[in-house]
């Protein structure tokens, strides 16, 4: 019976499981999706079996610059368009960075070819773009500017897109992957803690008023 409510559950698509922390759990009991989630916690074959990742052509740059507007102006406690008009120029010209070499747009799509989230990763940290010593790192990748559109959010999507940027770093031979987050994006900062990323204060710096927190991902 529990075999069968995970398979109507995985039918239906409730993947929110994906990305929950494992508290949630202590103070949500459902045997079914913790079972889900036990099973899905290592193995992200569930959402590849429905979404592709790939790079953006420039056809959608606009379109994934408007989710990237969308998203991040709808975070509680980040600073709004009007506050900070030079990042959101930035997230609406997202499409640009993929000028710069070694710097992919990449975007996760439905079997119906929507998008349904994007990042841009950085096979060379100079073009990184960030505050703080960043772009200084060598013999590292990068990636940045996550977002998940609000109908696929708890579906996997962002760690199939950060488990392509960990796959090209290793394929680069890289020694490191490096992101940055805030407060304000919880969901993200425990989807990192999990996959093994590690709080790195030298890489930390401030986004006007907002401070932004470095992570490492170090490569035996």
């Amino acid at each position: 019976m529990i075999v069968a409510n995970i398979y109507y559950e995985i039918k239906i698509g409730i993947f929110q499981v994906l990305c929950r922390p494992s508290w949630y759990y202590l103070v949500n009991i459902d045997l079914t999706e913790w079972i889900f989630y036990l099973y899905c916690k290592n193995d992200s074959s569930v959402a590849t079996q429905l979404y592709t990742v790939r790079n953006a052509d420039p056809s959608e740059f606009d379109e994934i610059g408007k989710l990237m507007v969308n998203v991040y102006s709808r975070l509680d406690g980040f600073p709004k368009e009007s506050e900070q008009p030079d990042y959101y120029r930035v997230l609406s010209n997202v499409g640009s960075f993929s000028d710069k070499p070694g710097t992919e747009l990449l975007v996760v799509v439905s079997t119906e070819n929507k998008i349904m989230g994007a990042l841009v990763y950085f096979a060379d940290m100079i073009y990184y773009g960030s505050g703080g010593t960043a772009p200084n790192e060598k013999n590292a990748s990068g990636f940045r500017l996550l977002a998940v559109h609000p109908d696929a959010r708890g579906q996997g999507i962002g760690r199939l897109l950060a488990n392509e940027c960990v796959r090209k770093a290793r394929e680069k031979k890289h020694q490191q992957l490096i992101i940055h987050t805030t407060m304000t994006m919880q969901t993200a900062w425990h989807m990192y803690e999990n996959m093994g990323f590690k709080r790195s204060a030298d890489l930390d710096f401030r986004q006007g008023e907002l401070p932004v927190f470095g992570f490492r991902l170090r490569f035996e």
